[in-house]
């Protein structure tokens, strides 16, 4: 098995670091074990066996101030497993608590990861290294820690894909395989991802320090939060606001806003939208069974527990206001002395949430459809609305759907035509739409062409976990320029194949 060069942008126990110094430059911090050693518990990576590098993501590990041949090294590759801990990391499995399709488990935490530290990327930001897969800690509940080859590349392909679509998420610097079989319905080969990202901090971690009792460590925590994310408004951000940890909420509701309305935009399917995978930092996490849209429907479900369709295509926006009001209860403590008080500020923020959403997914759409920015709201509402019900009724795929209509602002709807049922409707739309003057070019910006297709991820993972790094290779290519249309790569930009039945996908523990 050879590795890939991605050009896209022993037993655990008590921590024996190994001196390595990944670049000569970069030195590891462990700010949050440092400041939140309550949410933290030290730990070390299993040993891996047989530690081989699959994909390392070369233009990322630049980014981080990173040597990729150094990390291309067996020390650097002992790094990705966790098994070398560089000069100034003291790896820990973070504590948090979270929402689980609803029902509140008071204490989750890193149950496969560690949080290798944290490093100063060379336009000067804070990022943190963490493993995936790296064994068993104090918070595993009897499972094993383990990671296999094909979740952990799926990790990679996608968020390097939503990365690629500018859309915000952790990011994959490297996998590696460790030599060790895991267990799950088969014995698969093992693996660890090496995962980044703005911070780990989440909902969840917010549960966890209100569920303890202690104030002074939720007042620490989101102080934490505040000076790692910067958000808020004014020169000191959340940090100069009057009252910071409101300004706090009020950022995290932005963020999350904007976030959630970009996966509809595409037309991404998280799938397990619990409150301990929505981030403070806004950014897109833990990429288990997640898939994107083929067949236009918002009840589309992807993941194989999610039985009662919660975490649904169209459910997602409710989701996440729903995980907001979780954040705000956590915060109440923070918000004002009198409770009373506290919760009304909450609400009040709370209630943002839709018209950003709203606003967001709005502003997206008529980028999609190429129409004016002063368009009358009542006229695109109508115009997006009519289509959304067309695109449902003929369970078009969203993506080539919309590609296609940029052809018909070009003058030829034929693709797009061929695609519905309802020609006369279709036709009536059209009509109106195209009067309209539709931008082509901003609708190709607007509109990829190639994303992460559920039947070719499968295709490279499954070559993958048998020894063929060649077709995740080529997919990744493809999807580092989704906007960007090529010849010869029409298999990639085409739906799946009729008859192949309903997707399904897996956490993979």
């Amino acid at each position: 098995m050879r590795t890939v060069h991605g050009n896209t942008s022993g037993t655990g126990g008590a921590v024996h670091p190994v001196s390595v110094a990944p670049a000569p430059t970069v030195s590891f911090d462990d700010r949050f074990a440092r400041e939140l050693p309550e949410m933290a518990v030290p730990w070390q990576a299993d040993e891996a066996p047989d530690p081989r590098l699959l994909v390392l993501n070369d233009a990322l590990a630049i980014e981080l101030g990173l040597d990729p041949g150094a990390l291309r090294s067996p020390e650097g590759v002992r790094l990705l497993v966790g098994t070398a801990v560089p000069d100034g990391a003291k790896p820990v499995a973070q504590a948090y608590a979270g929402h689980q399709f609803g029902g509140f488990v008071p204490r989750l935490g890193d149950g496969r990861a560690l949080l290798l530290g944290e490093l100063t990327d060379v336009e000067g930001r804070l990022r943190d290294l963490h493993l995936k897969g790296s064994g068993r800690t104090p918070f595993s509940r009897g499972a094993d820690g383990l990671a296999a080859v094909g979740p952990m590349l799926r990790e990679y392909v996608i968020s390097e894909a939503m990365h690629a679509l500018g859309i915000p998420t952790t990011r994959s610097l490297a996998v590696v395989a460790t030599g060790r079989p895991v267990r799950r319905e088969t014995l698969l080969p093992g693996a660890v991802l090496a995962r980044v990202a703005g911070s780990h901090l989440r909902v969840g971690s917010f549960q966890y320090a209100r569920a303890t009792g202690d104030v002074d460590l939720l007042r620490r925590l989101a102080d934490h939060a505040i000076a790692r994310h910067g958000v808020g408004s004014g020169d000191g951000g959340a940090a100069d606001a009057q009252n910071p940890y409101l300004a706090l909420f009020e950022a995290v509701v932005a963020a999350q806003a904007s976030l959630v309305a970009q996966w509809m935009l595409v037309g991404f399917v998280h799938g397990v939208m619990n409150t301990d995978n929505t981030t403070i930092s806004g950014e897109t996490i833990d990429y288990g069974p997640c898939a994107f849209l083929d067949a236009f429907d918002p009840a589309t479900v992807f993941s194989s527990i999610d039985a009662g369709g919660r975490y649904a295509y169209g459910n997602q926006p409710i989701v996440a206001e729903w995980n907001l009001a979780r954040f705000a209860e956590a915060l109440l403590p923070l918000l004002a002395d009198d409770q009373e008080q506290a919760v009304a500020l909450a609400i009040e923020a709370l209630e943002r949430f839709r018209p950003q959403y709203n606003a967001a997914w709005t502003a997206g759409m008529r980028g999609k459809l190429g129409v004016p920015e002063g368009l009358d709201d009542e006229i695109a509402t109508a115009l997006v609305e009519e289509l959304l019900g067309l695109m449902q009724e003929s369970r078009v795929d969203l993506t080539s759907f919309f590609r296609a209509l940029g052809t018909a602002a070009r003058g030829d709807a034929e693709p797009a035509r061929l695609l519905v049922l309802d020609l006369a409707r279709f036709d009536s739309w059209l009509e109106r739409w195209r009067a309209l003057g539709p931008d082509a070019e901003t609708m190709d910006r607007a509109n990829p062409v190639y994303i992460p297709r559920n039947h070719l991820v499968e295709e490279a993972l499954t070559a993958a976990t048998e020894g063929d790094l060649a077709p995740l290779q080529r997919l990744l290519e493809v999807l580092a320029a989704p906007y960007e249309e090529r010849p010869g790569l029409e298999r990639y930009a085409a739906p799946a194949p009729g008859g192949t039945g309903p997707y399904r996908t897996f956490c993979g523990t």
